[in-house]
């Protein structure tokens, strides 16, 4: 059945080796991110089973997927009121940025006999989670040092993400700055300083990362060999673990112009186009609502991909050196947001290569 996502497990098992020992080497732990691919647990474990004793994702309905496996699990968004039961049930520990919750946690943790870890979140520039009054941090944190069924692990940053705030020495110096102030008002030394996610990579790699820093969150590094920073890949990495298979359900020799009041996309954008006479074009069963086009790429590169409505995928394949029939199958490469979009979709299958 079609569309599908294969997986290639033994090259994912290989960028997990390699990121790994390049973290290994400069004492940084790896928390794998799980939220591309939606938590899936046959993905996941693969990630346990090649040493991430940490995972992570941004959904309580993910880390339920992960409840099985041997690791520690940590929700990655601050978490919302309305979910701090289930929070205390799936998840080990949460970044937070707001007192109140963390107060609510500590209060219904204690009704359950646990200790929920605590990781605190400064901004650093990128306008997203996280204290920008590191003073109140400071304070926040040594009232989490003071309750009972919260533990106060660490403290994190994201950069990136929003803003796509770069990540530098001068930035995560002043995170362990903070750490240290934290640690000397507590009389202890914290267990995380989790300096951010697959963009640091480049910083790392370039020995610029302050040494205190321990932890990073890696999903993209990971599972696409793709550092964020100068979006380049990592050598001795695989970026095609993810393969989308998509069966072409009509092909005809169309005019590359279309006749008729052009009108506005969904976005208000009204379309181009140029007329290069008549091409043999493709319909695949696949749309937006299934993948992002734009993080994508064809295996066959001598097809045009001419673009893509809700659930039809267009494409001009006059010039493959392939001679497509119908209900032939197309492979795309899928890229980041491409990915979560597939394992979002309910109507795309997945299917684990061993």
């Amino acid at each position: 059945m079609y569309p599908k996502v294969k997986i290639d497990a033994k090259k994912l098992k290989n960028n997990i080796n390699t990121l790994k020992t390049l973290c290994k080497e400069r004492n940084i732990e790896i928390t794998g991110v799980t939220k591309v691919f939606s938590g899936d647990n046959n993905i996941a474990k693969i990630l346990v089973d090649g040493g991430l004793n940490k995972l992570a994702d941004s959904r309580i309905e993910n880390l339920k997927n992960l409840k099985d496996l041997k690791s520690e699990k940590w929700l990655i968004r601050p978490p919302m009121k309305t979910e701090i039961d289930e929070l205390i049930e799936y998840a080990d520990a949460s970044l937070n940025s707001e007192l109140e919750t963390i107060e609510e946690i500590d209060k219904k943790a204690r009704k359950e006999d646990k200790v929920h870890k605590i990781i605190l979140m400064a901004d650093l520039g990128d306008i997203r989670e996280g204290y920008v009054d590191y003073e109140e941090l400071i304070e926040v944190a040594i009232k989490v040092e003071e309750m009972k069924n919260v533990h106060l692990y660490g403290i994190g940053v994201n950069l990136t993400c929003f803003s796509f705030i770069q990540y530098s020495s001068e930035k995560l110096e002043k995170l362990v700055n903070i750490a240290e102030k934290i640690e000397k008002r507590i009389n202890r030394k914290l267990e995380i300083i989790s300096g951010g996610n697959s963009a640091a990579i480049d910083l790392m790699l370039r020995n610029e990362i302050p040494n205190r820093i321990n932890n990073l969150r890696l999903g993209e590094s990971i599972l696409f060999g793709k550092e964020r920073s100068k979006y380049k890949y990592l050598e001795n990495t695989n970026k095609d673990v993810f393969i989308l298979e998509a069966e072409i359900i009509e092909i005809k020799n169309k005019p590359s112009m279309p006749w008729g009041e052009i009108g506005v996309d969904s976005y208000g954008n009204k379309p181009e186009f140029s007329d290069i006479g008549i091409r043999k074009k493709a319909i695949c069963a696949l749309g937006k609502q299934d993948f992002d086009v734009e993080t994508s790429r064809l295996i066959d590169e001598d097809i045009k991909i001419l673009g893509a409505s809700s659930d039809h995928f267009i494409l001009d394949i006059t010039d493959s050196n392939k001679k497509y029939e119908l209900g032939d199958i197309i492979e795309i490469e899928l890229g980041y947001f491409s990915t979560m979009r597939a394992f979002t979709s309910k109507y795309v299958k997945k299917h684990n290569q061993l």
